[in-house]
Order: C-alpha cells, then structure tokens, then sequence
C-alpha cells in the first residue's frame, strides 16, 4: 500500500522552504569559512615572505640532491659497490646505539619528572591552586622551548657529547609527559580516592593505592610514545654537538658527502623502524592487559 503525497499540502511547501533556507545558510558559512581561510593563509603568507616564484623556480634543486644521494649499485658488484657504500657502518652503528642510549636515558628521566609532577599539575588532586599553577606554567616552560635550543645551551655549558643532548631530551620530555600525566590522573574514578580519604590516609597515600593503579598502563604507553619521538629528536642532536649519529650526518651534509647522507639516512630510518614496530606491540600489550582487568 501506497500512500500519495499532495505536492500542495502547505505543510510540505513549509518544510522544503525550510530546508532549502537550512541547506542555503549552511552553504554560506562554509563559503565563508573557506574566504576566512584563504585570507589567513595570505597573510601568513605575507608575513613569512613566501615568494612563490622563486620556489617555483628552486624546486628542481631538491630532487637533484635526492637523486645524487643515491649510490651507483650495478648487479655485477653489488657487494663491492654495497660495501662502498656502507663504508663506516661499524661507526655508524656505535653512533645510532649512542642515539638511542640518548633517547632511553632522556626519556625515562623526563617520564619520571612528568610522573612527579603531574599529581601536582592535575585539577582533581592539587590541594595548593599556587602549586599547581607553578606546576602548569614549569611544565610549559619545559615543552615549549624546542630541544635544540636546550641542546645548545648545555653544549656551551657541559661542552661536546652526549650529555648536553639527555638533558636537552630529558626536559622537554618532562614538559609533555608531565600535561599527558596530569590529563590522564585528571579522568579517573575518584571513587577509590574518595574512600581512602575518609579511612584518613594521607596525600602520598592516597596518590599510591588510589591513583597510581588507575593510570600506570597509560603512562607507561604515553612514555613508550614518547620514547619513538626522541629517538627521532636525538638523531639531530649531533647538528650542535650533542652527540649521536646526527653528528657524522651534519658533517656529511655540509661536505658534500652525498651516499653517505644516504646510508646515514637509511640507517636512522630502518632503526626507527624497528623502534617504533616494537614499542607499538608494547603499547597494545599494555592497553589489552588494561582491558582485560
């Protein structure tokens, strides 16, 4: 059974009005949406002085330098022409191992001050507003300003190696951990808390049985996270000095070493690889482990 439909029923001239009126406002404001952004990106444009004419002009000179990175390998020598390439592997490898010792250091040091902090930083469990706020604005300080700079710093104070780059990687960490702690201890049951500050247990107390078992997967994820982003930060540590492979790649960037930019290249991103690949199967542990309960 069909039912007819009376084209003249004001009550459907009514409603295709006001769709129609619906469907032209919402075509308005994305039209407006899209001039809002396209004068944003003008004067962005403006202001950063992009000169569109010479990138256009430019733009051949990168994959030229790509294209000469790449090593001459003929099938008829290939292992002579692959050890050519990988001529200081060896060295590479002691430095790639010095990145990541760079990264692990930094890392679980930053992870262990954003754990401190972060009880202290989180709305929820901060009982001085003076201290969090301190605490907040610390954590700030410690992600905004960029490693390199950090990295810079402790080179003129330390001198060369690799401590200059675990302090640089250690504070920023700090910062990151510290807001991404302080967000998770933020969305707990507070049930559990609530009921060990009625039995009288103490601050300190209440953070160790009450919270801590609630967040200790995310934050060991979060800092296995954190962990694959600094082993990327550390490879250019070694620009100023602060020790790693990035070192020996800077050196081969401004000497004009074009394979060995390459197999430097490779090498960082095959190990990067393999990082992330295993903590990913870490992290999905954890959170399944976190599920399970």
């Amino acid at each position: 059974m069909t039912l007819a439909i009376d084209r003249n029923d004001p009550a459907i001239d009514a409603h295709e009005a006001a769709y129609a009126a619906a469907m032209a406002s919402k075509r308005r404001q994305t039209l407006l949406g899209a001039v809002v952004l396209a004068v944003c990106i003008w004067l962005a444009a403006i202001g950063s002085e992009v000169d569109i004419p010479r990138f256009v002009e430019n733009f051949w000179r990168f994959p030229k330098y790509i294209f000469e990175t790449l090593p001459t390998l003929r099938l008829s020598s290939l292992g002579a022409d692959l050890a050519e390439w990988f001529w200081a592997w060896q060295k590479w490898l002691r430095l790639l191992w010095q990145t990541i010792v760079i990264a692990y250091v930094g890392t679980v040091l930053g992870a262990l001050g954003g754990f401190l902090l972060c009880f202290v930083a989180a709305a929820n469990l901060g009982r001085s507003k003076s201290a969090r706020f301190v605490a907040r604005r610390f954590l700030e300080f410690c992600r905004t300003v960029p490693e390199i700079v950090f990295a810079l710093i402790f080179v003129i104070a330390f001198g060369l190696g690799p401590l200059p780059g675990v302090l640089a990687i250690a504070i920023h960490t700090m910062g990151a951990m510290g807001k991404l702690f302080s967000e998770v201890v933020e969305n707990i049951d507070m049930k559990p808390v609530d009921g060990l500050t009625a039995t009288g247990a103490g601050w300190w107390q209440m953070i160790r049985f009450a919270v801590v078992p609630q967040v200790l997967s995310n934050f060991a994820s979060y800092s296995l996270l954190r962990f694959e982003i600094n082993v990327r930060g550390a490879s250019i540590m070694g620009f100023v000095g602060a020790g790693g492979i990035g070192q020996d790649l800077i050196e081969a960037i401004r000497k004009f070493y074009f394979t060995d930019v390459s197999a430097i290249l490779l090498l960082i991103i095959l190990t990067v690889m393999l990082i992330d690949y295993g903590t990913e199967r870490l992290r999905h542990a954890l959170l399944s482990l976190e599920h399970g309960k």
